[in-house]
């Protein structure tokens, strides 16, 4: 596909995002940041779907590690993503902007049972679509549902939004020879063990042949520059 044809998008975003300076907890100031994003993508024309995670408030692996069933701290990860999702749905509608909250785990009076075709047609209506609640099994990161989601709802491209800007071959933090990749595929990512995402996100993408974006999501004019298929970040695809 070229790289400036992005229509409909999957932006993944973190729950630690949310939060912040602080450890943990939802910051206003930040959601508001990401609805801003948000509806400067709106007001492009493009279709966007958000999926968020709920790391601010639990991590089921970590919680895992420290003793809980990792299937009962799984499960409150994804309730936390409900809670991230809603501040993030506010966010975005203070802004006179639609959306709509899917979750895959059904509580009608928060949110809309996640159905393909139903995100779809929101999609198509404008409104942003925020999906919450993983894909509604324990075992699986929001970035595996980031890249599940992407291919349901036939996404141009996942956009990955974090705190550094793109992959690099080591942790530029501890490696000081570590370098940025401006374009990578799939298979290297896996093979490298690089910490993009997960490898099920990733062999999911790859199967299908969505690309990846990953940048610096500390710039708001990154965001444009990824719809537009400018050089950002680092580009993950075959």
């Amino acid at each position: 596909m070229n790289r400036s044809a992005y229509n409909r998008v999957l932006l993944k975003i973190s729950g630690e995002s949310l939060s912040g300076e602080g450890a943990s907890g939802i910051d206003p100031s930040e959601v508001d940041y990401i609805a801003q994003q948000a509806v400067t993508l709106n007001k492009m024309g493009k279709q966007l779907a958000v999926v968020v995670g709920g790391g601010n408030i639990i991590r089921g692996a970590v919680s895992s590690a420290r003793g809980m069933n990792r299937a009962a701290a799984d499960h409150m990860g994804m309730l936390a993503t409900v809670i991230n999702g809603l501040a993030l749905q506010d966010a975005i509608e203070a802004h006179g902007i639609q959306t709509r909250v899917m979750s895959a785990i059904h509580m009608e009076d928060v949110a809309e049972p996640f159905i393909r075709r139903r995100a779809i047609r929101h999609l198509e209506k404008g409104r942003v679509v925020i999906l919450v609640a993983g894909t509604g099994n324990p075992y699986f990161t929001t970035d595996t549902t980031a890249a599940l989601r992407a291919n349901e709802i036939c996404a141009d491209v996942l956009l990955k939004a974090t705190k550094v800007d793109g992959v690099y071959s080591g942790d530029p933090k501890t490696d000081p020879t570590a370098k940025r990749y401006e374009k990578i595929a799939y298979m290297d990512v896996l093979t490298q063990q690089l910490k993009v995402m997960d490898s099920a996100a990733i062999s999911l993408c790859m199967e299908n042949k969505v690309p990846i974006i990953v940048f610096n999501m500390g710039d708001p004019a990154n965001f444009e520059k990824a719809m537009a298929g400018e050089p950002v970040g680092t580009y993950v695809g075959e």
